[in-house]
């Protein structure tokens, strides 16, 4: 599965999504880019994690095809990720495309 981070997840969380094609917004060279257009340049992925939580209420996710997953952790630290990570490994095969599923509390 291909999954794109979002600039605001800690990039070394991909080293813990094994198993998948992992790449980041900053690597593609679109940080900054407003979450519409990064939605639909997103595309090309299967998956798209962020930790905004504002994204389902501020953009329709159903114009896209890939699945969003919001991960809720405490901040967006590297160690208050991390324990999500078994939560969102189950959730990618399952995450419906266009739409938001939550990981966390």
């Amino acid at each position: 599965m291909k999954i794109l981070l979002d600039e605001c997840v800690d990039r070394r969380l991909a080293h813990d999504l094994v198993g998948h094609t992992v790449d980041t917004v900053p690597r593609k060279g679109w940080a900054g880019i407003k979450n519409g257009e990064l939605l639909a340049l997103a595309e090309e992925f299967d998956v798209f994690v962020t930790v905004d939580r504002k994204i389902a209420i501020e953009q329709d996710l159903t114009r896209f095809t890939l699945a969003v997953i919001l991960l809720r952790a405490r901040t967006n630290r590297l160690e208050h990720m991390r324990p999500l990570v078994g939560a969102l490994l189950e959730q990618l095969e399952h995450a419906p495309v266009g739409a938001l599923t939550v990981t966390g509390n």
